[in-house]
């Protein structure tokens, strides 16, 4: 069992590093309103998680998966999401960025929920849970005991890959506080979070 869980652990470790809407949110937040901040988002984020292990186990992720409309309301919803926060990110960079630090910008929205949206209106991770999550669990322990273990590890992963990273974007301060580095940073989340809802939204509408 526990060669299975270090097999599990090594593939969520893989997803988890793997850049996605959830880094290019958690960016967005430090570069704009600082690391603390940021890690509030991180805490959302890992919420989302969580609660999409608890409708796994409920077994509405399920139903969300097999309904292709849920499913392409759901992208939509996200997609949309994704797009509001990268011409946010846009807009708020559209000129030279203030020489004040990045702590007292003043950013619209409670961190913690914008992580918590952000990743509830994810799609891929209702599949992800449904599709491939089950497929890591060891046989030898129950179904609902080993998913819950699956994703406890995955929100862990998580909150510790997304935290070092908030540590070292703080570590970047003196340098991510520079005008025309936290403007051109600042455009390239936002240009990165559009793409990601076009891409989510295009992938909605293939399905």
């Amino acid at each position: 069992m526990l060669t299975h869980f270090t097999a599990a652990a090594g593939v969520l470790g893989l997803l988890t590093i793997v850049p996605g809407p959830d880094m290019a949110v958690v960016t967005r937040r430090a570069l704009m309103a600082g690391p603390g901040d940021a890690l509030r988002t991180v805490g959302g984020i890992t919420a989302g998680l969580l609660l999409w292990g608890a409708l796994t186990a409920a077994g509405l992720t399920a139903v969300l998966a097999a309904s292709p409309a849920a499913h392409l309301a759901l992208t939509f919803l996200g997609a949309g999401y994704l797009l509001l926060l990268g011409a946010q990110a846009l807009w708020q960079h559209r000129r030279a960025a203030p020489t004040a630090p990045a702590e007292t910008c003043q950013v619209a929205g409670s961190p913690w929920r914008t992580g918590l949206v952000s990743n509830v209106l994810n799609p891929k991770i209702a599949v992800f849970y449904t599709g491939l999550l089950p497929t890591l669990a060891p046989p030898q322990l129950p179904a609902a005991r080993a998913m819950s273990l699956l994703v406890l590890l995955h929100a862990t992963l998580t909150l510790v890959w997304l935290g070092g990273y908030v540590c070292l974007l703080s570590k970047a301060g003196p340098v991510l506080h520079r005008p025309r580095v936290r403007r051109v940073l600042g455009r390239t989340t936002g240009v990165v979070l559009i793409g990601f809802g076009f891409g989510l939204a295009v992938a909605g509408t293939a399905r």
